[in-house]
């Protein structure tokens, strides 16, 4: 180990001692996929009696309205679960955010929903790094900054949200009020199984476009009709060459059509943008209004959008570079070689970083295969990560900034 005071030396041991293993197969074993309200709930309550053993103010928050295209083109709300929002020291000098999610992308019905362990000793489990071992590992690091002489130097936000998987839509407001004013954050989601982090993002935008055409009959009148299938793949053709260096689109489904012998009058374009910077982004927008310009005239249409670009680009900015490099110091001091690359994908950390504050949003366990059966967790890595993390906030107490 590298240079470590005896205050820090301390929480880390504390931080290393925590039952994080346990907790990620409890909170593991319950289902709380962003459609399965109860299972939320119930994970909720849980994330709520585990972080009560922490200082402050912790609620569970209403999710913001939300609304959804349904495959009929009809606009539908869209229920979500609570939030868990805890608010430490507000007085304190130095504010602080820490982000995670409780929700997974296996439903109720998913058949991923047993823990097992693999032979190489690393856990098969639904959510267990993304990211419930996450959220284990950062209550284990505040706790031992709780017991820590320097705990008075600095207050903190704990957001743990229902419904990053989807997009954050009804946690996105409360994300942004979080970040105000704060010095840093950090995020749990999984680093790579080697400890990579992810350095600078992609940004994100997810839109449904409903086209209304007109029916008639396929053989006695077909020219009377306007075609809301045709016009609705004309568009994803379109979209789909506005393709460009810093832009990736993906037309994804079309909803629509019905008998061979009707014209259809709906049909319903779903469709993502991954752009990397906001030049992209700006031009991800053109491609849209010029698209349902062009197809609105030349099928005779009518097609309404709905959507957002709901997580802008992330570029490490130099606050973003001292962060990192604050977090690489810590590493090294634990023997612990820290790496980050660019990567594509995208998480509350786009949100956190377009409020302007530094954030590192691969603080959690090592792991890989997220989204899929094969998921796992590496459970060294949770002592490991949870020392990186309290050795990192007792630093930036002292600090006050990255």
């Amino acid at each position: 180990m590298g240079m470590l005071s005896a205050i820090e030396r301390t929480a880390i041991e504390r931080a290393r001692a925590a039952p994080m293993l346990e907790r990620t197969i409890q909170w593991a074993a319950i289902n709380s996929g962003t459609r399965n309200l109860a299972g939320l709930a119930a994970m909720a309550a849980t994330l709520a009696d585990a972080f009560s053993v922490l200082p402050g103010t912790l609620d569970l928050v209403e999710p913001d309205p939300v609304e959804t295209v349904t495959p009929a083109g009809t606009v539908e709300p869209l229920a979500h679960g609570r939030h868990l929002l805890l608010t430490t020291r507000p007085e304190a000098p130095v504010q602080l955010l820490f982000t995670g999610h409780m929700d997974t992308v296996f439903g109720a019905d998913h058949p991923f929903q047993a823990i097992s362990w693999r032979e190489d000793g690393c856990l098969n489990a639904p959510g267990a790094a993304d990211m419930k071992g996450g959220l284990a590992l950062l209550l284990a690091a505040l706790e031992a900054a709780e017991a820590s002489p320097l705990a008075a130097h600095f207050g903190y936000t704990v957001l743990i949200n229902s419904d990053e998987e989807t997009g954050s839509l009804s946690s996105q407001a409360l994300i942004a009020r979080a970040a105000r004013g704060k010095a840093a954050a950090l995020t749990y989601e999984p680093a790579l199984p080697d400890g990579t982090l992810a350095g600078a993002r992609g940004g994100t935008g997810n839109f449904s476009l409903v086209v209304h055409g007109r029916s008639a009959h396929a053989g006695r009148n077909p020219e009377e009709g306007r075609n809301a299938l045709v016009a609705t793949a004309a568009l994803a053709v379109m979209l789909a060459d506005a393709k460009a260096p810093g832009l990736s689109v993906n037309p994804a489904r079309i909803d629509g059509g019905g008998p061979n012998n009707v014209v259809p009058d709906l049909a319903v374009l779903r469709v993502n943008f991954r752009p990397g910077d906001a030049a992209a982004t700006a031009l991800a927008q053109a491609a849209l209004d010029t698209a349902i310009a062009r197809v609105s005239a030349e099928h005779e249409v009518e097609i309404a959008l709905h959507g957002s670009f709901n997580r802008p680009p992330k570029p490490i900015d130099p606050a973003a570079a001292r962060l990192f490099d604050l977090v690489h110091g810590a590493g090294a001091d634990l023997d612990i070689p820290i790496a980050w690359k660019a990567t594509g994908g995208v998480c509350d950390g786009n949100n956190i970083a377009a409020c302007g504050v530094p954030v590192v949003d691969t603080m959690g366990a090592r792991g890989g295969a997220i989204h899929s059966t094969e998921e796992f967790l590496v459970p060294d890595s949770l002592p490991e990560r949870a020392a990186l993390s309290v050795l990192t906030i007792l630093r930036l107490a002292e600090r006050g900034r990255p």
